[in-house]
């Protein structure tokens, strides 16, 4: 087990945690406010982070199964 991807992909799973809150308030509020001329905008801003929360958090699942299985990739490497 590698520690230090290890620790980059529990980083990148609290990043995705955030990411996971912030998007969906920041579509709720352009759905609130759909008069506003900035509602656009916001929903496109919203639908951008919900979309980089969904990659992220498959990003972060694969760095963190590369950490743990690191010996059985560094082995085939070698062969």
């Amino acid at each position: 087990m590698n520690k230090e991807i290890l620790a980059k992909g529990i980083k990148l799973s609290l990043y995705t945690i955030a990411l996971m809150f912030i998007a969906p308030v920041v579509i709720y509020e352009a759905f609130k406010n759909q008069e506003h001329p900035f509602y656009w905008p916001v929903l496109i801003v919203g639908g951008i982070l919900a979309i980089a929360a969904i990659s992220l958090g498959f990003y972060s699942i694969k760095v963190i199964m590369d950490a743990l299985f690191w010996n059985n990739k560094k082995s085939k490497r070698g062969n």
